[in-house]
C-alpha cells in the first residue's frame, strides 16, 4: 500500500522535528518545510537519509505547492519565543495569516485534514484559571505580545471558516508550554534560560515577582496528542498540555536543585503583557482524545538537561543567532 503523505510546516523547529520523527517513525511519507528563519536543519538532519523523508527550504507565508497527493498538513510555522516575535513581528503576523491561507487553500486542492498549532496564548492573561476551550481570552492586540496571539487568534479564525464554509476537514490543537531537546537554549523562554544559565555559572533570572505560573508538557507526551487530535473527528478546538501547575520562583528551585548549582536567583521587572497564569484545563482532550501526559516533570527535566548539557561550549556561550535579514519587511 502507498504510504501517506503528511506536510508539516516549521519542521526544522522544536516541536516540528518531533512531529517529523513520530511520522517517519509511523511509516508516513513526510514532506518538511521550513524556511529556516527560526528553524535549524540540525534538527531534522538525522532524517535526511531517510526514503520517506523530503525537505522543502520554502517561507510558507508565500505561495506553496507541493506535488503529488496530500493525506494530512500539520501547520506548525510561526516563530514561537518572546524574543523572535519581538524582534520579527511582521513575519509572525504574515505566518499565522498568509502561511495558513496558504496551507487552506493547498488542503483544498488536495483533499486534505489540516491541524493547526494554536497557542495557549489566545487565552492572553487569563481571567479564568484554569483555561478551557470556552474561555475566549483577555489579549491586547496592540501590546509586544500582540502579533503572536493576534496571529494565532486570526489561524484559527481562519481554519474554522475553511471547516464551515468550504467543508474543509479541519482540526485545532491550543498547545500549552511545552519543553524537550531541541529547545534552542537562548530564544527567551523560561525553561532553556534557567538550565542555560545555570550551565554558564549566572545567576537565575526570574521576571517580576515568581508567583506567576506556568504547566510544562514533556514533548513525546504533546507529540501524542497531537496524533490522536488529527486522528479524531472533533473540530472545535482542543487544548494540549500538561495540568500540573508550578510558580516560577518554584521552577527556579527545581532548576537548581537538578543542575546543582550555587548560583543565586535574581529578580527583574515582568514584562508588558506577560501572563500571570497558566494551566490548562485537559477535560476535553480526556474524554475525546482519551490522552493525558505521561511523564512527569522530574522525569522530563532530566532528559531535557542531559541534552542540554551535552552541547559544545561554543554553543552554550554564543549569542542566539537567527535568520532574520531578509525577512524584516
Amino acid at each position: 500500500m502507498m504510504r501517506k503523505r503528511v506536510l508539516i510546516t516549521g519542521a526544522a523547529g522544536f516541536l516540528g522535528s518531533h512531529l517529523c520523527e513520530r511520522f517517519v517513525k509511523d511509516d508516513y511519507h513526510v514532506i518538511a518545510m521550513d524556511n529556516l528563519i527560526t528553524g535549524r536543519l540540525s534538527n531534522i538532519e538525522h532524517l535526511m537519509p531517510k526514503e520517506n523523508f523530503e525537505f522543502y527550504h520554502q517561507d510558507v507565508s508565500n505561495f506553496i505547492h507541493v506535488p503529488g497527493k496530500l493525506d494530512y498538513i500539520l501547520h506548525f510555522a510561526s516563530p514561537a519565543s518572546p524574543i523572535d516575535y519581538l524582534k520579527i513581528p511582521i513575519q509572525t503576523l504574515k505566518v499565522g495569516s498568509l502561511g495558513i491561507h496558504n496551507c487552506l487553500g493547498l488542503a483544498r486542492v488536495k483533499n486534505a485534514r489540516v491541524l493547526i498549532a494554536s497557542t495557549s496564548e489566545v487565552y492572553g492573561d487569563p481571567e479564568v484559571h484554569p483555561q478551557t476551550e470556552d474561555y475566549w481570552g483577555n489579549v491586547n492586540p496592540i501590546g509586544p505580545r500582540g502579533v503572536y496571539d493576534e496571529a494565532k487568534r486570526f489561524q484559527e479564525a481562519i481554519t474554522m471558516a475553511y471547516h464551515t464554509y468550504h467543508g474543509l476537514e479541519t482540526r485545532i490543537a491550543r498547545i500549552f508550554n511545552t519543553y524537550g531537546p531541541r529547545m534552542r537554549l537562548n530564544d527567551g523562554r523560561v525553561l532553556p534560560a534557567f538550565i542555560g544559565q545555570a550551565l554558564r555559572g549566572e545567576d537565575l533570572t526570574v521576571f517580576g515577582d515568581g508567583s506567576q505560573t506556568r504547566s510544562f508538557c514533556y514533548v513525546d507526551d504533546l507529540v501524542e496528542g497531537l496524533v490522536r487530535l488529527l486522528h479524531s473527528d472533533y473540530t472545535q478546538p482542543v487544548n494540549v498540555g500538561n495540568p500540573d501547575e508550578i510558580t516560577i520562583s518554584d521552577f527556579a528551585e527545581e532548576i537548581i536543585k537538578l543542575t546543582g548549582t550555587t548560583q543565586k536567583v535574581i529578580y527583574q521587572d515582568l514584562p508588558v503583557n506577560d501572563p500571570k497564569q497558566r494551566q490548562p484545563d485537559i477535560t476535553r482532550a480526556k474524554e475525546i482524545l482519551d490522552w493525558s501526559p505521561k511523564v512527569s516533570r522530574e522525569e522530563g527535566l532530566k532528559i531535557t538537561y542531559a541534552y542540554f548539557k551535552g552541547l559544545s561550549k561554543d554553543e552554550l556561550f554564543k549569542k542566539e543567532h537567527n535568520n532574520f535579514e531578509g525577512y524584516i519587511k
